[in-house]
């Protein structure tokens, strides 16, 4: 596995000269934060492998409307403060496909042991291309959030680009609440823009921006009128979308986590029948790190694209790869700076855009 990912680590440092080591992208969050080896707990202990009727399942409880939706799951009025002995007799008496279609009818986060194929990320037309650029020097509006997206924006930020962290004062980003030393490591080096979703501001940044990165489903973005079809265009904008099972008919709607999602894909330690978690959220930087490439890679050709990377589906193509013995990756990232405050960089972002429309009328 590492051995793929560094190839995409070093696809990305052909393209822009950054070098990126695959094995701090995959175990750094696991390092900083002296995270125990998963099994059937998920390093960051929110995720579970459970054994269902005829499959194995993995269900993730990280926010509290999850933890709420658990009495639903179970069709119970309440449940114990720990839920998880309830949940995992309940899976037992399931088949899988009855496990995840009650879990995703509440908008939880759930997989079903390779569940989704492996497939190639999905590229489509998104106005018109440029001459090859690289990323240097070029403004990135990073609207995603948790690992993924902003392991992306990281790695823009080093190779030059100015990247605009984007939450909202509402609802921001759920791990700058968790600890510092890993939304440091994501985050610092990037601008930090606080606007709500339903005003302006954003609205201009995303005009202004040469890449965007978000993993909102789909949805979310549109009924704001801050998806793709209607930002005003710009010649050679890239257009990452980051989704956990990618967005064909029903998976637009289903939410993942890296752990969850690298089950879906099949990317587990051990066998179909005795199952564990393999790394920390694997999923998520894998994810992150082909995202990183698939923008330097479209920014070559000239951008003007929409890129669709699923987490399940990078997943999937990991677990595809011939078996080998395991290696336990214990890679520690050099101590991060410290991420802007929430909003710190309203000013210099209002500037810029303004600057970078001007410049384009």
């Amino acid at each position: 596995m590492l051995t793929r990912a560094q190839g995409d680590a070093d696809a990305f440092a052909a393209l822009t000269g950054v070098r990126v080591d695959a094995a701090e992208c995959v175990a750094g969050r696991a390092a900083l934060l002296g995270l125990p080896a998963p099994h059937r707990i998920s390093a960051g202990g929110a995720t579970r492998l459970m054994r269902g009727r005829d499959a194995w399942c993995a269900l993730t409880l990280s926010r509290p409307d999850d933890i709420a939706a658990v009495p639903a799951l179970l069709q119970r009025h309440s449940v114990g403060a720990d839920p998880w002995p309830d949940i995992e007799r309940w899976v037992a008496a399931h088949d899988a496909a009855e496990v995840t279609a009650r879990a995703r009818l509440l908008g939880l986060p759930v997989a079903a042991l390779g569940e989704t194929p492996a497939a190639p990320s999905r590229r489509h037309p998104h106005g018109a291309g440029t001459a090859p650029r690289s990323p240097a020097g070029l403004l990135v509006a990073d609207l995603s959030s948790m690992w993924a997206g902003p392991l992306c924006g990281r790695l823009l930020a080093r190779a030059g680009a100015t990247v605009v962290k984007v939450e909202s004062p509402a609802r921001p980003d759920g791990t700058r609440c968790g600890p510092p030393a890993f939304y440091d490591w994501m985050n610092s080096g990037k601008l930090s823009y606080s606007a709500d979703f339903d005003g302006t501001g954003i609205r201009g940044l995303l005009a202004a921006a040469d890449v965007v990165i978000e993993s909102s489903r789909p949805a979310a973005l549109a009924r704001r009128g801050l998806g793709p079809a209607d930002v005003a265009p710009r010649d050679g904008r890239v257009w990452l979308r980051v989704t956990g099972h990618g967005t064909a008919g029903d998976r637009a709607n289903w939410v993942a986590f890296g752990d969850d999602a690298a089950v879906s894909g099949g990317l587990v330690s051990g066998d179909d029948d005795a199952p564990a978690f393999c790394g920390d959220a694997i999923a998520d930087p894998l994810t992150g790190l082909r995202g990183a490439v698939e923008v330097a890679e479209s920014l070559h050709r000239g951008g003007g694209e929409l890129i669709e990377v699923s987490m399940a589906a990078v997943a999937a193509g990991y677990a595809a790869l011939p078996k080998q013995p395991q290696t336990v990756c214990t890679a520690m990232p050099a101590p991060p700076g410290r991420a802007a405050d929430l909003g710190a960089d309203n000013a210099t972002v209002e500037r810029l855009v303004a600057e970078k429309l001007a410049a384009t009328c």
